[in-house]
């Protein structure tokens, strides 16, 4: 039948009194409705009569020609009502665009009413407290309950004000930055539905289409919907339909890691998540053989401690390898990934690592049993463990207290550390030492490229430049150790005894060497207090002196990270109100640590209200540093005092409060706090606010790197210098390990900023993106170096750009150019230690010694094969791809010393001639005295030019073939290595206890073998299955343990490098004083001694301490001014009393 050309004489049917006509009528206009609707428009309200007249008996074919027409005049909320109104009529398999618009409309409005009606679930203790905070910091924050999509948790705040201008139009919103437009396309077309045939209907189409996808298998799409829709019934049927529905089981497994990553990655309101994972959790439960890593991720995440001992406890249980194995494994996800605070709880959950009791024992002890109450008996009978399962609970204890892991790090890091210390020999030569900068920049550097290393190697050979750190600088040289050494647990107080304050009361040297050792000892328990925690308490409350006061609290922060120990904060607050502001700073920013992310009213209140009575900045600024990690990753719950704090008067609070924000949502991507931070770093009169503001975003959009260079951009060109700075930062936060081109493409022209702390910011971000990146990665590399290098070297240039260079090149080859900067864990949690070590690094643009925060942030990239016995097995695994496009960088050719190269005189020919007649004549005067007879001089003489003509030929020729055999070699050599690059083979194997780069886990494979790893790989300690463990095993030998730290001496008995020195300076006092014949056998004496005993001085891998040992004397020496103090021993220059002598 030809479609109709004209709809009027078939609108005419309408006015008929005849229902079939108009049936009839309907019909033929649904069916070309396509074309006529135009026409059709004119009569909608006749149409709408028949749908309103409830004795029609086709209303539902009125309602859908009225959802069509409505769908073409584009009143989308107007169709989709009459579409829910026609029923069964509206087709959802149809394939137009009428029906794909309405279907898209009806979800959008199905998410929009289910998440409207969704009430969030029971708070936790902490978030119950949360609301005491508007008493402090006021009301005015905004309400994020009622959100219309999670992944846009801000897009639905507080409405704006009925002013005409908010009223007529959405485009001036940006005058205030409280107002949050709502989202275009969905939210803003929302439809009011309020007849409950509607709403039926609309649920009625929704299972419809759910229904369809599921029959089809396609249960991501309904997944999607019902997370947006916050409806968690419908979540948990789709899961339950996937396990009862597909044939494999993977299908369920795949879709539970989908909801998973759903939560941790795109679901930004912190309610819905918990909601989300705690399903997940009970799903996991029920299932036979769960995946018990995808429960540990999400048991870490609710903060269940509970449910991660209930877990251990089932596996240790089941007694198989595996399961052993696989427990192992969990443990070490759950130390990398919890805080203290959760790890301390699990591990007095578990039972005690102890065997049975002897029966001796037993028996001694029965008389004192009865009287005894019965319950300990019980407990007694529980904790009576077998000795296989004690040693099992014994190795989980190891692992979740984290001395496993720290010393299979430190092990890897010591064997693996490929250091270049022709750079930092560089470095040290390029920068004068006196310098207080300088000085501190050439600490940083070798602190950095040495981190957990253990080799101090530059501060034994480097004695008299070391003597050169005063005051502060000696803090920072002497905390330098704990970068060094960190994780270096049991050695800690051997290495640092010359240094550490003494309980005597005596002065035992410099007390900022003794302020540094506190802060070093910090260090190298960092977010692993244990036994560090007392020891730092009882120096800190024992000191009077206020840079000691301040090395302690450092450490206890470091140590003492996210205990939420409240007797601790206790401490530091007694030490704040004493209103010092040499040490506020640091109590202020200790105080944050150790309540890091517990969100504490109390701590906060505190804070608050001291940082307003004060009047020193550097208190108030450690205090807002302070609270902004307090609220770590408490996302919504921190919007109270993040409005408060951002309308303080005070810039230094408004800093505080930019902070607040980059760290209770770092790592989410959250819209509203990357429309915040950009509305303040245009908009706040300060510079500092600005600054951090932009800096933030980097803390925000870590896990999207990508989005960041287009994001700052424009900000990177920002008149003010305090915002360029600002980018480059924002930008190597962000992008720190990729080799990001597009970063490096807007990093690069800020090398050559006219302001001097925007290249020293630029020149650190690159080196951040850079880490660990050789030339066949990023062919750029190596221009960066040489530019780094060059900076470094360079007369001319400015202080603070100089240091900028020194430190990006510690960072470069950060950990012996075996660590990355990781702002995420390997299984992709929020690294907590190395997010905070960031934050608080920068802030070394007030205060120097906050830099070597940056080392928290160092992740070691290693694989390290573990068995069921805890033990290091030698085996390779295989990676496939090039050798060379992960290896290490080349190390740095050293060039010997040229001094200015010698122009060769021109000798004249004539010249020449008559050196040789000389000669001859002296050879003949010779033979003549010893009465031999000689040939006429005459003969001789004719032939001598010739000579000398054939000798020069044969010269020159000998010269040419050497010439040409080099550039042949050359040729050859450049030959070979294109060959060598052409035949470069795609695969090749691994050691155990490698480096392994984050970008390298893609090629990496385990092939059919002994050891089998339990999970994918993922970095760091790695659970094997022996598949023969009846077969012998090699081990991997641990070289750490023949390792023996040396004590360090006292004052005035060095050892090392320092003896050698101050012995030569011995001797050659005493040599002034003789006379040049005996005073120049007893030197040389003297010296051959010195050389022998160099001779047989134990190598550096033996001695991890000697670098301590040798440095002690230098670096506890008294400061200049101190009163009658006296100065470090160093070797002075001695030429002068040989010379007095000769006069």
């Amino acid at each position: 039948m030809p479609g109709l050309v004209t709809a009027s004489g078939v609108l005419a049917f309408l006015t008929d009194e005849e229902a079939e006509l108009k049936v009839f009528a309907l019909k033929t206009l649904n069916d070309d409705i396509d074309t006529v609707w135009t026409e059709v428009a004119g009569s909608l309200s006749q149409i709408e009569a028949l749908y309103e007249d409830e004795s029609f008996p086709e209303r539902q074919l009125a309602a859908l020609v009225l959802a069509k027409v409505y769908f073409h005049l584009q009143a989308y909320n107007e169709s989709m009502t009459f579409a829910l109104a026609a029923g069964p009529l509206f087709s959802l398999d149809a394939p137009g665009e009428f029906e794909e618009t309405i279907i898209s409309k009806c979800v959008d409005q199905y998410i929009a009413v289910s998440s409207a009606q969704h009430t969030p679930s029971k708070q936790t203790k902490i978030d119950v407290s949360l609301p005491a905070l508007e008493t402090t910091f006021g009301a005015g924050a905004l309400d994020g309950s009622a959100l219309i999509s999670p992944t846009t948790p801000f897009s639905q705040s507080t409405l704006p004000s009925k002013s005409l201008l908010s009223r007529a139009s959405t485009d001036n919103t940006i005058l205030d930055p409280a107002f949050q437009p709502t989202k275009e396309g969905r939210s803003a077309s929302v439809a009011q539905i309020t007849d409950t045939s509607t709403q039926t209907a609309l649920h009625n189409v929704i299972e419809r289409l759910f229904e369809s996808c599921l029959k089809q298998g396609k249960y991501r799409q309904v997944v999607g919907i019902a997370v947006e829709a916050k409806n968690l019934d419908v979540l948990r049927k789709v899961i339950k339909r996937a396990a009862a529905d597909g044939s494999d089981q993977k299908i369920a497994e795949e879709l539970m890691d989908y909801v998973l990553s759903i939560a941790m990655d795109i679901v930004q309101e912190r309610g819905l998540r918990t909601e989300i994972l705690r399903l997940i959790l009970d799903l996991l439960s029920d299932i036979p053989n769960p995946d018990y890593f995808a429960i540990a991720k999400c048991v870490v995440h609710l903060d269940s401690d509970e449910e991660a001992t209930r877990m251990l406890k089932q596996l240790v249980e089941k007694g198989d390898t595996s399961s052993l194995a696989i427990a192992y494994q969990i443990a070490f996800d759950l130390y990398d990934n919890a805080t203290q605070e959760f790890l301390a709880k699990v591990l007095n959950a578990l039972p005690s690592a102890e065997p049975p009791k002897k029966p001796e024992t037993e028996q001694e002890e029965d008389g004192a049993a009865e009287s005894e109450p019965l319950l300990k008996d019980e407990e007694n009978a529980e904790e009576a463990l077998p000795e296989e399962t004690a040693k099992v609970y014994k190795n989980i204890r190891s692992i979740l207290d984290g001395s496993k892991a720290i010393k299979l790090n430190l092990e890897f890091l010591y064997r693996n550390n490929h250091t270049d210390l022709s750079i930092l020999n560089k470095v040290r030569d390029s920068l004068e030492g006196r310098n207080s900068i300088f000085h501190t920049a050439v600490t940083f550097c070798n602190a950095f490229m040495n981190a957990g290393t253990t080799n101090d190697k530059f501060f034994r050979d480097n004695l008299e430049w070391l003597g050169k750190a005063v005051n502060w600088s000696k803090f920072t040289a002497t905390a330098a150790l704990g970068v060094i050494h960190r994780g270096n647990l049991t050695q800690s107080s051997k290495l640092l005894e010359p240094y550490l304050p003494k309980q005597t009361g005596v002065a035992t040297g410099s007390i900022f060497s003794q302020g540094g050792a506190l802060y070093a000892y910090g260090l190298i328990h960092a977010n692993h207090g244990a036994d560090a925690l007392d020891y730092l308490r009882k120096h800190f409350n024992s000191a009077e002196e206020e840079v000691i006061q301040h090395g302690g609290a450092l450490g206890l922060g470091i140590a003492g990270m996210a205990t939420g120990d409240e007797q601790i904060f206790e401490e530091l607050q007694k030490v704040l109100y004493a209103d010092s502001a040499l040490n506020g700073e640091a109590v202020g920013l200790s105080m944050g640590l150790i309540m890091l992310g517990t969100g504490n009213t109390k701590a906060l209140e505190a804070m608050f209200t001291y940082a307003h009575e004060t009047t020193h900045e550097k208190i108030v600024r450690g205090l807002a540093i302070g609270m902004a990690l307090i609220m770590f990753g408490r996302q919504e719950g921190a919007d109270v005092m993040i409005e408060g704090l951002l309308t303080d008067p005070d810039p230094t609070l408004r800093y505080g409060g930019v902070l607040t924000v980059a760290m209770a949502y770092c790592g989410t991507g959250s819209n509203k706090a990357i429309r915040k931070l950009l509305h303040l770093a245009v908009s706040d009169v300060n510079d500092d606010v600005r600054r951090i503001a932009v800096m933030s975003l980097g803390f925000i959009l870590f896990r999207k790197p990508g989005s960041v260079p287009r994001m700052v951009e424009l900000l990177a060109e920002s008149y003010n210098p305090h915002v360029r700075y600002g980018s480059a930062m924002a930008l190597g936060i962000s992008c720190a390990g990729t080799g990001l081109d597009e970063a490096i493409d807007l990093l690069e022209p800020m090398m050559k900023d006219p302001t001097d702390f925007v290249r020293q910011g630029a020149l650190i971000a690159l080196s951040m993106i850079m880490i660990q990146q050789n030339e066949v990665m990023n062919p750029k590399v190596a221009a960066i170096r040489k530019t780094l290098k060059k900076v470094v070297g360079d007369r001319h240039e400015d202080a603070m750009t100089k240091f900028g260079a020194a430190l990006a090149l510690g960072i470069l080859d950060a950990g012996g150019r075996n660590c990355t900067i990781g702002l995420q864990t390997q299984t992709g949690n929020l690294n907590m230690a190395g997010i905070v070590g960031m934050a608080v690094f920068t802030q070394y643009w007030y205060w120097f010694p906050f830099t070597h925060f940056l080392s928290l942030s160092f992740a070691p990239t290693s694989i390290i094969g573990l068995d069921h016995d805890l033990e290091i097995p030698s085996f390779k695994f295989s990676c496939a791809t090039r050798p060379s496009l992960f290896d290490y960088p080349p190390e740095q050719e050293v060039k010997a010393e040229e001094g200015p190269t010698m122009v060769t005189t021109a000798v004249l020919s004539t010249t020449l001639q008559a050196k040789r007649r000389a000669q001859k004549k002296e050879r003949a005067q010779r033979r003549e005295s010893m009465d031999i007879d000689t040939p006429t001089v005459t003969k001789s003489a004719a032939p001598a030019a010739g000579d000398k003509m054939d000798v020069d030929d044969v010269f020159e020729d000998k010269k040419k073939k050497d010439k040409d055999a080099e550039v042949a070699a050359e040729r050859e050599g450049s030959a070979d290595s294109k060959k060598k690059a052409e035949k470069e083979k795609v695969g090749y194997e691994i050691e155990n206890m490698s480096r392994v780069l984050p970008g390298q886990f893609k090629y990496i494979s385990f092939p059919a073998g002994r050891y089998k790893p339990v999970k994918k790989p993922t970095g760091g300690p790695l659970l094997l299955q022996d598949t023969q463990p009846e077969e012998p095993k090699a081990l991997i030998e641990e070289k750490l343990k023949t390792v023996v730290t040396e004590k360090a001496p006292v004052v005035g008995a060095s050892s090392g490098a320092g003896a050698r020195a101050t012995a030569a300076q011995s001797m050659l006092s005493q040599y002034s004083g003789r006379t040049r014949g005996q005073g120049l056998a007893d030197l040389l004496g003297g010296l051959a001694a010195a050389n022998e005993a160099r001779t047989f001085s134990p190598p550096r891998q033996e001695a991890s301490g000697s670098g301590a040992a040798a440095a002690a004397a230098v670096l506890t020496a008294i400061d200049e001014d101190a009163q009658g103090g006296e100065e470090a021993p160093a070797p002075r220059d001695f030429e002068y009393h040989t010379d007095t002598e000769e006069d």
